[in-house]
């Protein structure tokens, strides 16, 4: 007895290291050579793992080779795929995350489909957003007899593209602003503190040089099973 546990205890630290070599192979770092798999992206996990669904498992009549094959699919509602037993379901087009496409990840943000040009721990894309500006317009006079009931007020809808952060660790979008950024590098006691003490001026001209320092420093790792 005493023999086996003598073996067990000299192998233990070989053990631990296979488990660590293990647990180290699930995991996959991010660089600038990084492809995502082509393929619709049902949630945030899914983007964590690279585990779309491949366009082979897509019913449609569409051309697979169309350059803007992912949004005309999801432009129509529904998608019916394939599960990986070979049994058709459908889903919500809305309830997707997004997609990758040449190996570049596509977010839906404000119902629409936005590149994410700059990936890492943090990433950062552009995106429409729409808002509707209510007003009083001394010259809108919507009281009429037509409209005796009508109103001085006039509503315009107004777009503009806004910046975003995409945190992976968490999946949360926020807006590219200072207070944002100064919440996520709190993460890296460091750049956070160098960051804080820079006059506001500095930290909007120097937000995208804290992102990308943060990422070179915290690489992010795709989960495989």
């Amino acid at each position: 007895m005493i023999r086996y546990l003598i073996a067990f205890i000299l192998l233990l630290p070989v053990l631990v290291q296979a488990q660590t070599d293990t647990i180290k192979a699930k995991k996959i770092q991010f660089d600038q050579d990084f492809k995502f798999k082509d393929g619709i992206f049902l949630s945030f996990e899914d983007v964590r793992r690279n585990n779309p669904i491949p366009k082979a498992r897509i019913i449609t009549d569409l051309n697979y080779n169309d350059y803007a094959f992912f949004e005309k699919v999801l432009e129509n509602g529904v998608v019916q795929v394939l599960d990986e037993m070979g049994q058709q379901h459908e889903m919500n087009s809305k309830e997707i995350w997004g997609f990758s496409q040449n190996g570049t990840l596509f977010i839906k943000w404000n119902e629409e489909f936005n590149r994410i040009p700059i990936f890492g721990k943090l990433c950062h894309f552009i995106a429409d957003k729409t808002f509707i500006e209510n007003r009083n317009d001394p010259y809108y006079n919507s009281y009429n007899y037509y409209n005796p009931y009508g109103s001085p007020y006039s509503q315009t809808v107004q777009t503009e593209l806004r910046q975003y952060i995409l945190d992976m660790e968490t999946g949360q979008v926020m807006d590219f602003d200072r207070e944002n950024v100064e919440i996520v590098l709190a993460r890296d006691k460091e750049l956070y503190t160098e960051y804080v003490n820079l006059k506001n001026k500095k930290k909007e001209q120097l937000k995208f040089l804290y992102l990308r320092k943060y990422n070179e420093r915290n690489p992010f790792y795709f989960i495989t099973d």
